[in-house]
């Protein structure tokens, strides 16, 4: 159908009204072929990225929120394993405000997160740092990572031969070498934190050092280029052009760090077994000494819920203060 309108001469003419496109068919009614196609696409899109999610959903429900919520209901009462289960309240948190191995735990774990977790991010960055511009960088990172993967039970049998106090290499080392009485580490209970510190910092050191890898390669080349035109040596540029480029990478690191040094457990149950004394009782040893050797299960969820606070309340205060110190590049 022609529609007349007059133009801007004057003379009458007729145009043809304007084709409505699918889109706007769709809008107004039945979908258009390629609205269709459109929506079945992205349709496809979202089936395939749920089928990639799923496993990770399911897993994530079954093995984590799940037990969470049962640790946190599991708190409130007291339970053997066997019998049944009865409602205490808040009984469990009080039993453990007043239980000193629940202080001496929480101690240690906080001593070993003290020593581990500011070394392992200093020594992994110079590692990376000295990797990053060497040829081989490939076999450096596979060496470094080797104890990453190592079973914790190798590892810790391996130390302990290392680290005796009579006939270990290190205490000869230092004796022989530099002249130095060195400590019974595993015995002495003043030197047993700071010897499984010093074994998880060597197993731990490779992974850390692989996420310091891949944010030094992720700086742009041009800032590092113009820091050097404009005179500044090496420890200037580091300072005021690396470091700020690594913030967002030392801030994950620092959290996952963190997290996982207050989970320390397999070094210090293998090693040592909490000894000598409870000098390297950690929080999640007395956590599993709770529950599958006292059976009080009721206890151990309750020191496990105050473990997951701790953790949460220190994450969450690291990401506030990341505002303060993190630069995130637009």
């Amino acid at each position: 159908m022609k529609t007349p309108w007059t133009s801007s001469e004057g003379r009458a003419s007729t145009v043809a009204p304007p084709t409505a496109s699918p889109e706007r068919a769709a809008e107004g009614g039945r979908p258009g072929p390629r609205a269709s196609s459109a929506a079945r696409r992205r349709l496809g899109e979202a089936a395939w990225g749920f089928a990639f999610v799923g496993p990770q959903l399911v897993g994530l429900v079954v093995f984590v929120l799940g037990p969470l919520v049962f640790a946190i209901a599991l708190s409130l009462m007291t339970w053997d394993g066997f019998g049944t289960r009865e409602f205490v309240g808040l009984e469990n948190f009080a039993q453990q405000a007043r239980d000193e191995t629940f202080w001496v735990s929480l101690r240690n774990t906080a001593y070993f997160t003290a020593l581990l977790l500011p070394s392992d991010l200093i020594c992994s960055l110079l590692v990376a740092l000295a990797v990053n511009n060497v040829r081989g960088k490939v076999l450096y990172r596979l060496f470094f990572f080797m104890p990453v993967v190592t079973s914790s039970v190798a590892v810790s049998v391996v130390w302990l031969w290392l680290l005796n106090g009579e006939f270990g290499p290190v205490n000869s080392y230092l004796r022989d070498w530099f002249g130095i009485e060195p400590p019974n580490w595993i015995v002495d209970p003043a030197w047993v934190i700071p010897a499984i510190a010093l074994v998880s910092l060597w197993r731990g050191i490779g992974f850390t050092m692989v996420i310091f890898l891949a944010g030094l390669q992720g700086i742009p080349r041009t800032l590092v280029e113009a820091a050097e035109i404009d005179g500044a040596g090496a420890l200037r540029t580091f300072w005021h052009v690396t470091l700020p480029m690594l913030s967002p990478t030392i801030l994950f690191l620092t959290i996952t760090s963190m997290i996982g040094s207050f989970q320390v457990f397999d070094l210090a149950y293998v090693m040592t077994n909490g000894g000598p004394g409870d000098a390297s009782r950690t929080l999640v040893f007395h956590i599993y000494d709770l529950a599958f050797v006292d059976f009080e299960f009721g206890a151990s969820a309750a020191s496990a819920v105050v473990l997951f606070v701790i953790l949460l309340v220190l994450t969450l205060a690291q990401l506030w203060a990341q505002r303060r110190w993190v630069y995130y590049e637009e």
